[in-house]
């Protein structure tokens, strides 16, 4: 390791941790929209699960280097075609976490929800929705983690964040570069994790109180 270059570099380096949170925090925010709306449907409409989740499937089986050579042509080297491609990958995890917890609410407590007058929304917000957390929490972690170690892939199309670093520090044979890439990559994924852990048990306080 060459600290002398670490310190020349610090800006290049803190930029480019910006670019990677930036790229996994959108892909995440997206991905988790998509995965929820999908879920609730899944929920409401049992039949749905099985297409949704087919298809989410597929896209999370595509080889990331084959969809982002797919997608270029399209949409070219840009934001959009690596925002595409990470979305793709949170869909069947967050999905799959989501519908868990929502079903795994106990069919007692929907029917005392609903002899206490609460309508389908109303439980579904009030009740189905704050004991599902812990799950959709889990799933969020387990994307998010997974996002950012494939923000890296998208250097591919000049879109890597910390990536690029590395990438670059190969090219040149500047081993310093791409360990400080890795390790960098490695501390973002566990700070991201210990704050979403945190954010989980914040939200869900019953929960830590019964775990207690």
């Amino acid at each position: 390791m060459r600290w002398e270059w670490v310190a020349r570099n610090t800006g290049q380096l803190a930029e480019a941790t910006l670019d990677h949170v930036a790229l996994t925090a959108v892909a995440v925010a997206i991905g988790f929209a998509l995965s929820f709306l999908l879920s609730v449907l899944i929920h409401r409409r049992r039949g749905l699960g099985g297409p949704i989740t087919g298809i989410a499937g597929v896209l999370y089986t595509i080889p990331s280097l084959a969809l982002f050579a797919f997608l270029v042509p399209f949409t070219g080297l840009t934001f959009l075609s690596a925002q595409i491609g990470l979305v793709s990958y949170t869909l069947l995890i967050l999905i799959r976490n989501i519908v868990a917890g929502l079903n795994g609410v106990p069919a007692d407590v929907r029917e005392a929800a609903d002899g206490m007058g609460y309508g389908r929304t109303r439980r579904f917000v009030s009740v189905e929705l704050p004991l599902a957390l812990p799950l959709i929490v889990a799933g969020l972690r387990i994307a998010t983690v997974t996002t950012i170690g494939l923000v890296m892939v998208a250097t591919v199309i000049g879109q890597g964040g910390l990536g690029n670093v590395m990438v670059r520090g190969f090219s040149f044979r500047n081993d310093t570069a791409v360990y400080t890439g890795a390790v960098l990559i490695v501390v973002l994924a566990i700070v991201v994790d210990l704050l979403l852990a945190g954010l989980g048990r914040l939200v869900t306080p019953w929960a830590r109180t019964r775990g207690g």
